[in-house]
Order: C-alpha cells, then sequence, then structure tokens
C-alpha cells in the first residue's frame, strides 16, 4: 500500500454551486447558444451542450501492486448506485476503469490483466471560457485493483496467444492460450501456459462481478468480483481467426524478449483482424443484452484494408439467465475521414447502450495527438447508431460459418443487407470548448494536447432521481502505458518508453441531453 499516498491525483481548488438534490427543475428548453450540437438520429434529438469537466491520473502512478496505472481508457463503468450530487453541487461516484495487455509498444508482455476501482469528484465550472479557463476540475482517487485468473486461479496474461494451439477447462469452449519463457518479461523463470486477454470492453454486473471483452479470441469473458474466470463466451466461426486453414487466435504482436519472432502470413485469411477484436461492449438499460461490437470488419468482408474495413459486426446475447443466449446480430458501417485514395475508416473503440435500439459509439482516427507524429486529429466522435428498422439482423447459419461473410473483401454488404442507422454526434476536437479547460486538440506536443487514442464511455445523471434528461459523458484515454517511470510485475520490471513521452491518463466528460423516455445504461 506504500504507492497510495500520492494517488489523489487531481486537486479542486473550489467547488461550484448547484440545486440541492430532489429540487432540480425541468429540463429547460435550450437555444443555438446553449449547445455545442445537436443530432435528430432516427426522429430522436441528441444534444452536446458542452464540455462539462477534464481531469488526469499521471503518468508514472502506480497501482497497490507496484505496477504503472496505464491504459486505463480502454473501457469504463460506473457503479452507478454509488453516483450522487452533494449539496454543494459537487458530484461523486466510483469508476471501474479497464486497463488493455500492459504496455506493448516495443513487444506485449506477461502482464496480468485487470481492473482498477477508482473514486471521481466532479466539480462543474460553467462559466469557465477561454479566456478564463478553468483547470482540472475532475478528480480521479485510486482505490483499488483486482487482477483476472482463469477458472483454476492462474493469472491471465497480456501475452499474444500461440499461432497454433489452445486450452481448456471444464466447462468452456476451448480458449487461446500464451506460451511463454522465463518470467515472461525478459527475466529467469520457470515459462508456463496462460489465457491471454486484451481487455478492451467492460460490463459491471449489480452482483459486483465483470463481463469483458477482448481483442485476441475475440471472446467475452466473465469474471468473479475477486477476478476469477466464470464462463467464456466464443462468438460463431465467422469470427474466429484462421491462418493456413486453422484456428489461429495469434495477433502477430511478437513478445518483448522475442520481438524478431514471426508470423507467416501476418494477418489472418478470416475472422477478426488482428488487434480489431471486440473492442465495444455494452448492456441494455434494462441488463438483459450484451452486446460487442468489432472495432473494424472481419477479414473476409474487407479486414485488412483500409478503407474497406468499415463494416463492423455488432453481436448480442440474453444474458437474463445464468448461460448467455446468442439472440441478434447486426451490421454498423464505420465512418470515413479523409478524401479520395487517402480515405480511412474511423475505426470503433467503445459502445454504450442508449435504449435497446441506440448506442453511442466512438469512432476515431489514429496516429495524431499527444505522442504522435501528428498533433492534430481529424475525426474523433461520439456518434450514434440505431439498430431498429430497416437494419437488418443478419444471424443465420451461413453468415456465421467460418467463411461467412455479408459484405465483399472491398468493403460491399451484400444485396439484400441494411447496416444500422449511423448519425454524427459529438466532436471532441472542438478546441472552443476544450480550451475553457486549458487543454487543446493540435498544436505542440506538450500535456495540455489531447491524447491519441479514447476508447471509453460512461453515462450518469446531472440532476440524479430526477426525469432530468441531461447526463454526464464520460471518457478516459488509453495512454498504452507510455512514461519514462514505468513499473510492472510486481514492480521488478521497470521501463522507459522509447517515445521519450510521458502521456498522462487524461479524462474528458461532456454534458449531453438524451431524447425522452431513454435512460442509458
Amino acid at each position: 500500500m506504500a504507492y497510495l499516498a500520492g494517488l489523489i491525483l487531481v486537486v479542486l481548488l473550489s467547488f461550484a454551486t448547484g440545486f440541492p438534490q430532489g429540487t432540480e427543475p425541468s429540463p429547460r428548453a435550450l437555444s443555438a447558444k446553449d449547445y455545442v450540437n445537436q443530432t435528430t438520429c432516427d426522429g430522436d434529438k441528441y444534444t452536446y451542450q458542452e464540455l462539462a469537466g477534464y481531469g488526469y491520473i499521471p503518468s508514472n502512478a502506480r497501482d497497490k501492486y507496484g505496477d504503472t496505472i496505464g491504459g486505463i481508457g480502454s473501457s469504463i463503468a460506473f457503479d452507478e448506485k454509488s453516483w450522487k450530487k452533494t449539496s454543494n453541487g459537487t458530484y461523486e461516484g466510483t469508476l471501474w476503469v479497464l486497463p488493455d495487455r500492459g504496455w506493448n509498444t516495443e513487444g506485449t508482455l506477461n502482464f496480468q490483466p485487470r481492473v482498477h476501482k477508482l473514486s471521481v469528484a466532479l466539480s462543474p465550472r460553467v462559466n469557465a471560457t477561454l479566456t478564463n479557463p478553468s483547470g482540472p476540475n475532475l478528480r480521479l482517487t485510486y482505490l483499488d485493483t483486482v487482477r483476472f485468473t482463469g477458472p483454476d486461479g492462474t493469472p491471465c496474461t497480456g501475452l499474444d496467444a500461440d499461432v497454433t494451439g489452445s486450452i481448456t477447462y471444464p466447462g468452456f469452449p476451448q480458449l487461446p492460450v500464451a506460451t511463454y519463457q522465463g518470467d515472461g518479461f525478459g527475466g529467469a523463470g520457470p515459462g508456463g501456459r496462460r489465457i491471454p486477454v486484451d481487455s478492451e470492453g467492460l460490463v459491471l454486473n449489480s452482483d459486483g462481478s465483470f463481463f469483458v471483452s477482448d481483442e485476441y479470441g475475440p471472446y467475452i469473458y466473465k469474471f468473479s468480483p475477486s477476478g476469477q474466470m466464470l464462463l467464456a463466451i466464443r462468438p460463431p466461426d465467422a469470427y474466429i481467426p484462421h491462418r493456413n486453414g486453422t484456428v489461429s487466435f495469434s495477433a502477430d504482436s511478437p513478445p518483448f524478449y522475442n520481438p524478431n519472432e514471426t508470423i507467416i502470413p501476418a494477418n489472418t485469411d478470416t475472422g477478426r483482424d488482428n488487434n480489431q477484436g471486440f473492442e465495444g461492449l455494452t448492456v441494455s438499460p434494462d441488463g438483459t443484452t450484451l452486446s460487442a461490437l468489432l472495432q473494424s470488419a472481419l477479414d473476409q468482408e474487407g479486414g485488412p484494408n483500409n478503407p474497406y474495413r468499415l463494416n463492423a459486426r455488432m453481436i448480442q446475447y440474453d444474458i437474463s439467465g445464468s448461460t448467455p443466449v446468442y439472440k441478434n446480430e447486426y451490421v454498423v458501417t464505420l465512418p470515413l475521414y479523409g478524401s479520395g485514395s487517402k480515405s480511412k475508416v474511423a475505426a470503433q473503440s467503445e459502445i454504450h447502450a442508449l435504449s435497446s435500439t441506440q448506442f453511442l459509439i466512438l469512432s476515431r482516427d489514429s496516429n495524431a495527438g499527444h505522442g504522435q507524429s501528428s498533433s492534430t486529429s481529424v475525426y474523433r466522435h461520439a456518434d450514434i447508431f440505431d439498430i431498429s428498422a430497416p437494419a437488418t439482423d443478419i444471424m443465420s447459419t451461413s453468415n456465421d460459418a467460418t467463411n461467412g461473410s455479408i459484405a465483399s473483401g472491398t468493403g460491399a454488404l451484400d444485396l439484400g443487407i441494411t447496416a444500422a442507422t449511423y448519425c454524427s454526434f459529438l466532436d471532441y476536437n472542438v478546441n472552443s470548448q476544450l480550451g475553457r479547460f486549458g487543454i487543446r486538440n493540435g498544436g505542440a506536443q506538450d500535456q495540455y494536447l489531447l491524447n491519441e487514442k479514447w476508447e471509453s464511455l460512461a453515462t450518469v445523471p446531472v440532476n440524479p432521481g430526477t426525469d432530468d434528461r441531461d447526463y454526464f459523458l464520460f471518457s478516459l484515454s488509453d495512454n498504452d502505458f507510455i512514461t519514462q517511470d514505468g513499473f510492472l510485475n510486481g514492480g521488478k520490471f521497470t521501463y522507459k518508453d522509447a517515445s521519450g513521452f510521458n502521456l498522462d491518463n487524461q479524462a474528458l466528460v461532456f454534458q449531453i441531453r438524451v431524447p425522452k423516455g431513454e435512460i442509458p445504461s
């Protein structure tokens, strides 16, 4: 616990006033000067009112095991019962944050996947302006960590899966396996075999357990409150990666201790493309339907190639009983940015259910932001999609077979298939909003520049306990564990990222208004 003392990370200087709980007014009408953008999606109006908060966790913060707290924007989930508005107008709650596979800019490591528990405190700064900006008004305080293990208690790992082979447990499907040398960090040790998990999506269940989606499988796992794997959902064969005619879970991500390892072919032939698995995971507001969305298209549907990888499949499971049941499948056509021959797909990094049919989706560009070759992002959005009619439920035996396809290799949807309705909504990169908190998109490479990877979405009400339709939308960045003061393996493995950068774990809070009748999950 020696590392906890310094982890109250952003100090609030003053508190805003607000309505006492229970006396909030009905939603007021908004004029054009009261919002940044409005979008109507399938007849439902959404409003981006303002950027309401900013905070961060320093790049060299460490958890109770002595490991660097990094990558925590891969996915987030609020304990909704914890969220409250205090008498002085501030907000408090408990937020669970999910790192991905650990520091891997120079190769994957035997990092044990985990989830962190934070307390958050938001102090509104409604009067912040470009000429009189607020400092950080979101405090993020580290509380605890739960590390993930397999069904038998063996730690899971962030190492890439083996090219071939698997591991089995009673009552579980065939699972990916990673075989490692030494301690898996390049040091001495007995070696071993572990379940590889590149965790990217998080759902917090009412009993304290977690659903976690991963990119290696791509699978969905359920972990107990203490982190032990309880079940695994293997998607249809069309999603399972194949090389050379056989199942191959490797994502062509060599280990740190063997960077020259070569996978042939580097890309899979069918199934999820490398590092393009279940990036998005969410649960319906009533808690009965689990939805997982691929980061971009399957290989047989244009996956390996930009700009053809735009049709991403979303799969749904009924989780009202003890065993998840496959129930529906849809396709989401992702947006393009750039023009002509330079067009690229804005791959998605997270989804969040707003109702049983409408979802927020975080689609963005890449290689732009703090620590990247370009500091200016051109597409970084929380958009909306709708799977109600006329969207096609593509669930079928033929579509879900190993070579099953709903689009051509150049990304053209098959005749008779209609994708979900997609609506542009909230732009992260509006500098007139970012500047109110002293941050920006574009310009100098410094700590005030937004990070590249924004990969999480979570909502909580502005006026808890009322029918008000205003919500705070939280989004955290994945900093890839990039720091010059890094520790892993219980603090025994030290590193300095070759980029020379220190990337804080940044967090943004937007205020939005949702349509009447919607209660986001």
